[in-house]
């Protein structure tokens, strides 16, 4: 299964559109976001195009509304940070990095993936990969993302503007 990873999107309706084709021409099945998708108009966008399910995390620029959030069938929301099971592995989710300590004191993690930097990294800490794939904002870097290959168990970070 191939998954793709966003953050900070912060409104940016013009590369989300981009994200979702690319990801509909490429057999992208699910997607986690760790959030600043920002206002309650862009989460609606992103919920009612990305039809599969969505992981969501709360950032710390999101001004919707959190209740609404639960109408969204297929998005799988977790506040400030949570953790999901995908294909056997399990993973933790959060927006901002101070949020990594937390995690890795509660539990064994495969893979962390965060945002709130806007910059790309994938590192090991205690065993466990951590993954920020940028952000689909971009308004000072350019816009980026992840895509985790369940299968081969390969993680990937791209640039918008080169898929």
């Amino acid at each position: 299964m191939r998954i793709v990873i966003i953050a900070d999107i912060h409104d940016n309706i013009v590369n989300l559109e981009k994200l979702i084709k690319w990801c509909r021409d490429n057999g992208v099945e699910e997607m986690i976001c760790a959030g600043d998708v920002t206002n309650a108009e862009t989460l609606e966008y992103l919920a009612e195009e990305f039809k599969n399910n969505i992981y969501l995390i709360r950032g710390n620029m999101d001004i919707y509304d959190e209740v609404k959030v639960c109408n969204y069938k297929n998005v799988k929301y977790y506040g400030r940070f949570g953790m999901a099971e995908i294909e056997g592995k399990k993973i933790g989710i959060c927006h901002e990095p101070t949020f990594i300590q937390e995690l890795l004191k509660k539990d064994k993690y495969s893979l962390i993936f965060y945002g709130h930097t806007h910059k790309p990294w994938i590192e090991e800490k205690n065993g466990t990969t951590v993954i920020n794939p940028g952000t689909l904002g971009a308004v000072f870097q350019k816009a980026s993302f992840a895509v985790w290959d369940t299968t081969t168990a390969k993680i990937d970070l791209n640039l918008l503007e080169l898929v």
